[in-house]
């Protein structure tokens, strides 16, 4: 057996951050027939922020969620948890898709955040948020001119930003492969997702929010002034509904258009002992994102462990649930990664290891799509970036859905959808060429480099 599988060998196939005797009881599902004047399709982040911004902007509204599990099992349960303003999936990106937005998608990254942290103040959410900071890391030189470009976008728009060398970085995380990096000092950190889930279902319900567990979306009826959404065991009518589905993308057969349903995975460390953090410096306990071309995030949990991940991949037909993804051996490579980037902590074992599908668009962003006339509205697309972008995507969609006279629906980033995906099977074929050329392109370089680069031409800012 080698290291990396010794690694694992008593590793947990399922979410470090679900795997916790806090989480609450299930809700009933729905049996019967119901109404609601909102709908929400969806238990993670964005369907419980929609139905909380909902009931707060208008007590009286009934609102109902259902979800085909158990709330905030999805993505939302899954994810590095580091916290940011940015509603883009970072400032690079917003200023690649959205040049002419980038001021307005600042101001309400901040308000959104402002939000966000007002609410777990306001309801004293339990989530393990820490203001630590976040920072983007270099590996190599091309790496670093990377992190120049962005520190300078971030200081035009008034972030409190410092780029440091490579001994500085070291200073505040030893890792050989770190070149540089920038930390973002304030409006950003890390906090415990699925804590984060369980609280905004604590305040969802206080304020009314009907919330139906293990009730899936079978089917759609369109009865002209409403929507009837099917379920395995009963029917709700609404006049107005929000798809917070992700990369399940249900609601409409078109959704998945724009959408593919690739796959995260993502470590958990044994907590570190003080020795074990001593060889890591890490005192200031950034969040740590990497400028590899397949990107690995990083961060520390409340008690001291490491959560690593990043390492995509794709199965046939946007497949959520491959038998592969549940065996031990497929987070080999990704162990792999951990130990060349702290490769001091050879003795540490994995506890945990899990992948689940994220909604990745050629914006690697939110963005909403409006059907059955406007009744039906489809938030997602984050790309893995929603653990604060999701409140953002929430209200957006729901002015959309409200017909909101608001000019912020007026911009770029709320009136335009990300390019089309192909089908299946160049879906597939693309998909798989991609993820074998991301896994070495760094080290290999040829063939590789020339195919990503292609794939770049194409929309996809992998």
């Amino acid at each position: 057996m080698t290291a990396t599988r010794r690694s694992l060998a008593d590793a947990t196939l399922y979410p470090f951050w679900l795997d916790n005797p806090l989480a609450p009881s299930s809700e009933a599902h729905l049996v019967g027939q119901a109404d609601a004047d909102l709908l929400i399709v969806g238990g993670g982040f964005t369907g419980l922020w929609a139905s909380i911004l909902a009931k707060q902007a208008n007590p009286g509204r009934d609102v109902a969620i259902i979800e085909a599990g158990k709330v905030g099992h999805g993505a939302s349960g899954r994810p590095g948890g580091i916290v940011s303003t940015s509603v883009m999936h970072g400032l690079s990106n917003a200023n690649r898709i959205f040049p002419k937005d980038l001021p307005a998608l600042e101001r309400l990254g901040k308000a959104n955040l402002d939000g966000w942290t007002k609410t777990i103040e306001d309801y004293a959410i339990d989530a393990d948020l820490e203001w630590s900071g976040e920072m983007t890391v270099a590996i190599g030189h091309g790496g670093m001119d990377e992190l120049r470009e962005e520190f300078e976008l971030a200081k035009r728009y008034g972030h409190n930003v410092v780029l440091l060398d490579r001994e500085k970085t070291q200073a505040e995380v030893a890792s050989p492969l770190f070149d540089g990096g920038m930390w973002s000092k304030e409006r950003s950190g890390i906090v415990h997702p699925a804590k984060l889930a369980w609280g905004l279902k604590r305040v969802a319900l206080s304020l009314g929010v009907r919330i139906y567990e293990h009730t899936p979306m079978t089917g759609l009826e369109d009865n002209g002034g409403t929507l009837t959404i099917v379920t395995h065991d009963g029917r709700i009518k609404a006049p107005k509904v929000l798809f917070a589905t992700n990369a399940w993308n249900a609601g409409h057969k078109d959704i998945k258009k724009r959408i593919v349903s690739v796959r995260d995975r993502v470590l958990a460390t044994e907590p570190l002992t003080q020795e074990q953090l001593s060889r890591l410096g890490w005192k200031n306990r950034q969040g740590i994102y990497d400028t590899r071309t397949q990107l690995n995030y990083m961060r520390l949990t409340h008690d001291n462990r490491i959560i690593f991940g990043g390492r995509v991949g794709y199965f046939f037909n946007n497949n959520t649930d491959p038998a592969q993804d549940r065996k031990i051996e497929t987070y080999d490579r990704l162990a792999g990664y951990f130990f060349n980037t702290f490769p001091q902590l050879g003795d540490v074992k994995f506890t945990h290891a899990w992948s689940g599908p994220i909604d990745l668009t050629m914006r690697l962003a939110v963005h909403f799509q409006r059907y059955y006339g406007g009744k039906g509205i489809y938030a997602g697309g984050y790309s893995g970036f929603g653990v604060t972008a999701t409140r953002f995507g929430a209200s957006i969609g729901l002015d959309i859905l409200d017909g909101k006279a608001n000019p912020d629906l007026d911009l770029d980033f709320a009136r335009t959808l990300p390019n089309w995906i192909p089908p299946e099977p160049f879906r597939w074929i693309g998909a798989k060429t991609t993820m074998y050329a991301l896994d070495e392109v760094d080290q290999k370089g040829g063939w590789r480099k020339l195919w990503i680069s292609m794939v770049h031409k194409m929309g996809f800012p992998l």
